[in-house]
């Protein structure tokens, strides 16, 4: 037994450092005073980070990534919110299909849910527009909005919105006061990683992106085909930042185990 516990800290400690590597290369690299990426840094500089206040290709790209984020999250948590609602509270027929179908996006490989966006949005004039990125990519954030919320409800007690209702209470007060503020964690929560997921998209974003509509992510890779300099490492560390900040906001409101554990 002991070894079992030896050999699963072990596994867990090489994974760690798998996930952690990158991390640990990309940030130092990022606050070196040469002119070339180099791990460990040359120097020590803060250069390369005010230079992306020169390059407003990089600010845009910043706004155009928030702004479809939010709208992302936005709607995945209004659609999300209600299909596990309606998942966990109704008797549906083919409940089970109906949950793989709205969460098939976490398994189908970006690449291909890219190609068939693409090919399904062009004869509806939506591909290489704002209106079919947005689509796009709420129908990637849904799938994680449900599994969170679905998790939320888990512990629910459905004795509370019947006294609610036995007191007079309609269905939309019920909900609104009963149910919304006991599932509000799991809401925000799906609500963040909706944004998190949206903000860092690369793939189906390449698919679904048009020359005058960049995100922060796609323009990271652009340049990265053109330059080779460490400004790329210090905007994706402040990609990094971001992405940490929020995780722990999510750590903090459920639990990142916590969250899709149920």
């Amino acid at each position: 037994m002991k070894s079992l516990g030896r050999l699963r800290l072990t596994v867990a400690v090489i994974s760690i450092i798998y996930i952690l590597v990158p991390l640990l290369v990309v940030i130092p690299a990022s606050f070196t005073s040469a002119n070339y990426p180099s791990f460990p840094a040359q120097g020590f500089s803060l250069k390369w980070y005010t230079k992306i206040l020169e390059r407003p290709e990089f600010i845009e790209a910043l706004g155009n990534s928030a702004k479809f984020a939010l709208l992302a999250a936005l709607f995945s948590v209004i659609f999300g919110t209600l299909a596990a609602l309606a998942i966990a509270k109704y008797e549906i027929p083919g409940k089970a299909y109906i949950t793989a179908f709205l969460t098939a996006p976490l398994s189908v490989p970006q690449l291909v849910l890219g190609i068939a966006l693409l090919i399904y949005f062009t004869p509806m004039m939506l591909a290489g527009t704002p209106t079919g990125f947005l689509i796009a990519h709420i129908i990637i954030c849904i799938p994680y909005v449900i599994r969170l919320v679905l998790t939320g409800l888990s512990g629910f007690d459905y004795n509370l919105e019947r006294a609610g209702a036995i007191l007079g209470a309609s269905p939309v007060v019920v909900f609104w006061k009963v149910t919304l503020p006991l599932i509000r964690p799991a809401i925000i929560s799906g609500g963040l990683f909706a944004f998190l997921t949206s903000f860092d998209n690369v793939t189906v974003s390449l698919f679904m992106v048009s020359s005058t509509m960049r995100t922060l992510p796609l323009e990271i890779f652009s340049h990265m085909q053109d330059a080779y300099d460490p400004l790329i490492a210090s905007v994706s560390s402040l990609v990094i930042f971001i992405s940490v900040i929020l995780i722990l906001i999510l750590e903090k409101l459920q639990g990142v185990g916590k969250a899709f554990g149920g």
